[in-house]
């Protein structure tokens, strides 16, 4: 069965909003093999309505020829989950919409890699506290970014976490990686 994983960059403080505003100094050789490892282990993109919108105003304007992350993120499935979007612009995207649960299941069940989450904050904590994420990677970078969306800004109830491995970056960034106890 495949694994929900979800990969994202945090600050100290919790903030995961707008990590192109903060990340970049902290981003080295190590940070990008592990974010590589991440994409290689996976073959399906689940994304927020909001994160897929910021995605789908980028990406597809990307040469994919100069940028191999625009090459991918084109390719690959995507999977948003969404009450809002009716209309998916950016190829290969299918809005999930109704009863989540069952159709993540239903993606779980095919063969094939990982579903990777990349952003989409509000949706990693909701599949945290609903029990459907499989994995969670987050890159911990040491700065206090003091403003912006964190991971667990509303009440994600008590949710116990293995942490299953851990790594320090030369830039002081934390590779971590938690899976539900």
């Amino acid at each position: 069965m495949r694994k929900i994983v979800a990969g994202l960059f945090i600050s100290l403080d919790g903030v995961v909003e707008a990590p192109e505003t903060w990340h970049f100094p902290y981003f080295n050789e190590e940070m990008g093999e592990e974010v590589g490892r991440q994409m290689q282990a996976s073959d399906v993109l689940l994304l927020g309505r909001r994160t897929y919108e910021e995605f789908a105003a980028h990406w597809p304007h990307q040469d994919p020829e100069k940028d191999p992350m625009a090459a991918r993120l084109n390719a690959v499935d995507k999977y948003v989950v969404s009450a809002t979007l009716t209309t998916p612009t950016w190829q290969n995207t299918t809005v999930i919409t109704g009863d989540v649960t069952a159709e993540l299941a239903r993606l779980k069940e095919r063969p094939g890699g990982d579903i990777s989450i990349t952003g989409s904050p509000t949706l990693v904590t909701a599949l945290l506290r609903d029990g459907l994420l499989d994995e969670l990677n987050l890159l911990l970078h040491p700065i206090v970014v003091g403003a912006g969306k964190r991971l667990f800004d509303g009440d994600p109830g008590r949710v116990p976490l293995t942490l299953t491995r851990s790594a320090t970056f030369a830039t002081g960034v934390l590779n971590l990686t938690y899976t539900r106890s």
